[in-house]
C-alpha cells in the first residue's frame, strides 16, 4: 500500500496522480519545483524500479519536463533524485531561469522555503492540471 513519506507530505501540494507516480508541487515560491513519486513501497533508488516501471517512470518524467518547458519557458531543468533527507525515492523536476533567486547553484539547502499564498497555489495547482490533462500522460486522478 503505498504511503507518501511525512515530509514529502508536509512541504508539498498534490498535483495528482499519473500512471505510476504521484505528482507533487512544491510549496516553494521561489521555484516552480514538482516532485515525482512513483507509488510502489520500500523503493529508495531508481534503479529498484521494476524494468517495466523504469519505462513508464521515463516517460512521466520527459512530460513532466516538457510541461515544465511549454508552460514556464524553463530555460534549464534540474531533475534529481537526492534522497538523503527522505529516504522514499522522490525524483525533483526544476524549472530553473537565470533570474531566479538562486541562479546559478542548486536549490538545496540554499535558502529557507517561502510558501505559496493560498491563491498563488491553487492557481499554479489548476495550471499544472490543466497542463497534465493536454499531455500525453494526463492524470489518473486530482486530490
Amino acid at each position: 500500500m503505498f504511503k507518501l513519506h511525512e515530509v514529502l507530505a508536509r512541504d508539498c501540494a498534490v498535483v495528482g496522480d499519473l500512471p505510476l507516480c504521484r505528482v507533487l508541487l512544491m510549496n516553494d515560491s521561489q521555484y516552480l519545483w514538482l516532485i515525482l513519486v512513483p507509488r510502489r513501497d520500500e523503493l529508495r533508488e531508481i534503479c529498484d524500479l521494476s524494468a517495466a516501471d523504469q519505462q513508464l517512470y521515463l516517460k512521466e518524467s520527459n512530460t513532466t519536463c516538457a510541461l515544465l518547458r511549454s508552460e514556464l519557458n524553463a530555460e534549464k531543468l534540474n531533475v534529481a533524485a537526492l534522497g538523503n533527507m527522505v529516504p522514499q525515492l522522490h525524483i525533483h523536476h526544476i524549472a530553473r531561469f537565470s533570474n531566479d533567486v538562486g541562479w546559478p547553484k542548486p536549490v538545496w539547502g540554499l535558502l529557507p522555503a517561502i510558501p505559496y499564498d493560498v491563491d498563488a497555489l491553487n492557481k499554479y495547482l489548476k495550471r499544472l492540471r490543466a497542463a497534465y490533462a493536454a499531455s500525453d500522460v494526463p492524470l489518473l486522478s486530482e486530490p
